[in-house]
């Protein structure tokens, strides 16, 4: 398993809030919990105290992405590196789940956490995730959504760097939308001219 797959766990955190539109989706323990996916010994760790702790935790996220927006590259990895720091994990060789056709584990690389709680767990893997996708790929490859009022967070895997949003949902709105505001401006400049053209004929 590569290590940048775990960058998936700062997406799916950051995507609980939708900050311009006032919608906050973690407000419970299962919320929590849900964020965790397959890892379900590491999500019954969540308790109410931790619902503050992912928030704040949340917050540190996606300011790395927004700078990353934004072509602040050295601040995106300095709030990315202080979230390292506070949150440590180890890397560790694992064969759990995975054999070959003659039985034997297949070795993959997996990240550890050895958290005091389970924000503690979550955000060391996330942030650790996101750190090898960001080295690996580009801070460029950080994004927020272009379309209004979505701001959700990416993470463009496109051959030509070229991803602007976070869904084709999003894609597909944002088209829409500029179609409509061409179609405006067609109409509004065809207006214009027409008058111009009677006011001249009534001038003659």
């Amino acid at each position: 398993m590569e290590l940048a797959h775990y960058s998936d766990y700062a997406v799916r955190l950051v995507n609980t809030e939708e900050p311009v539109r006032e919608k906050d989706s973690l407000t419970s323990v299962e919320a929590v919990r849900e964020l965790f996916g397959a890892s379900q010994q590491a999500a019954r760790r969540a308790t109410e105290a931790d619902l503050s702790r992912f928030r704040g935790v949340r917050a540190r996220l996606r300011a790395v992405f927004t700078a990353a927006d934004e072509g602040e590259e050295t601040r995106a990895v300095d709030l990315l590196n202080s979230l390292m720091l506070e949150y440590p994990v180890s890397p560790q060789i694992s064969g759990h789940d995975f054999r070959d056709d003659d039985g034997r584990p297949l070795w993959h690389m997996h990240l550890a956490d050895h958290p005091s709680n389970a924000t503690a767990g979550y955000a060391a893997i996330a942030a650790m995730g996101l750190a090898f996708h960001l080295t690996e790929h580009g801070v460029d490859r950080l994004g927020l959504c272009q379309a209004a009022p979505c701001r959700n967070a990416y993470l463009d895997t496109s051959t030509n760097r070229s991803r602007r949003y976070c869904s084709d949902r999003c894609a597909t709105r944002a088209n829409v939308a500029a179609y409509r505001a061409r179609k405006r401006l067609e109409t509004e400049r065809s207006a214009s001219t027409g008058r111009s053209a009677e006011t001249t004929q009534d001038a003659t």
